[in-house]
């Protein structure tokens, strides 16, 4: 089976390092980290993504058209935020959420749910 790449959309260098090295120990493919609503655009269109997780907020903006293109694609995803749900992205106020400041477990538990997919 292909190894699972994963998509990291985070604006905050140090975190993004911190998912981006959980997963990576994970023997996961770590696609960015990126930081900006174009990068991760660019790497949906371009990049087989098998899960994501998103910033719920890069500099004052919404992710809301990150997920939206990931759901456009059925492609999971989850949030790891600061905020609580009352700030995600109204249509997918549903998606698992992981709260900042988080523990490797924590994201790895969330990723294990888009890798055992099809």
């Amino acid at each position: 089976m292909a190894t699972k790449r994963i998509l990291v959309v985070e604006d905050e260098f140090l975190i993004a390092l911190d998912i981006a090295g959980v997963l990576e120990q994970a023997g996961l493919d770590v696609i960015g980290p990126h930081g900006t609503i174009s990068a991760a655009l660019r790497a949906i269109q371009g990049e087989e993504v098998h899960g994501a997780l998103l910033d719920a907020n890069l500099g004052g903006e919404s992710v809301g058209v990150i997920a939206d293109a990931l759901a456009a694609r059925s492609i999971p995803f989850a949030f790891v935020s600061g905020y609580g749900r009352e700030q995600l992205p109204a249509p997918h106020g549903g998606a698992p959420l992981i709260k900042k400041p988080f523990t490797g477990k924590e994201l790895l538990t969330v990723v294990a749910a888009f890798v055992a997919g099809p």
